[in-house]
């Protein structure tokens, strides 16, 4: 009658919940939670004087400090990289996305009488169109800048050409004070003269 009892008990376990157990059984033999807590330094293996590797838990207060390189520089690095893409591709991604779904390119039209287009307009993307206005240089300006540049360059080239022939001209007649007479005043040679000539009428010598 008993063996028929605990028949019955058991019986009465839905398979469900028998599957369960024994599924936690096989992963607790798996997994050895004494060494994963020895390598974590959690429990720390002690012999005893029976020469007995016995396990104890570490506390908190006897919990020992690894020592390792420092990453300081590497997660320093990584905070500049998450700020400055925080700061700088998300908003321009965010721009670049609403002008292109919300304004979109521009569309060829015929100019008004009178009016005279600007170079920034000729391009057809609105950030195209706003670099050109504001950061670049239009190619009339470009074009105004290597004329002044060349005209600075001719304007050099005739000025030393000049100087040269004047250098040459003096060489030759040799008749003007610049670069090969240098003038003197005569104004330091009349103060000695004239304190020698003091220096002698108070010494009375001749």
């Amino acid at each position: 009658m008993m063996g028929m009892e605990r028949l019955g008990r058991r019986s009465s376990i839905p398979l469900k919940f028998v599957l369960i157990a024994n599924l936690l059984r096989a992963f607790a033999s798996k997994v050895n939670l004494p060494k994963n807590a020895i390598n974590q330094g959690i429990l720390v293996p002690r012999s005893n004087p029976n020469n007995v590797l016995q396990v104890v838990r570490q506390m908190s207060e006897h919990r020992t400090m690894h020592i390792k390189p420092s990453r300081w520089s590497w997660n320093r690095f990584k905070d500049f990289i998450h700020f400055y893409t925080m700061l700088g591709a998300i908003p321009a991604a965010l721009v670049i996305t609403y002008v292109n779904l919300f304004v979109g390119p521009a569309r060829l039209a015929e100019i008004p009488e009178g009016y005279v287009p600007e170079a920034h307009e000729y391009f057809p993307h609105p950030i195209t169109r706003w670099l050109a206005k504001y950061v670049h240089k239009s190619y009339q300006q470009e074009y105004e800048l290597m004329c002044h540049h060349i005209y600075e360059v001719e304007y050099e080239q005739k000025l030393r050409q000049a100087e040269h022939r004047i250098k040459q001209k003096m060489a030759e007649k040799q008749d003007t004070q610049a670069y090969y007479y240098q003038p003197v005043t005569s104004r330091y040679q009349r103060s000695i003269r004239d304190n020698i000539k003091t220096d002698i009428e108070m010494s009375g010598s001749s």
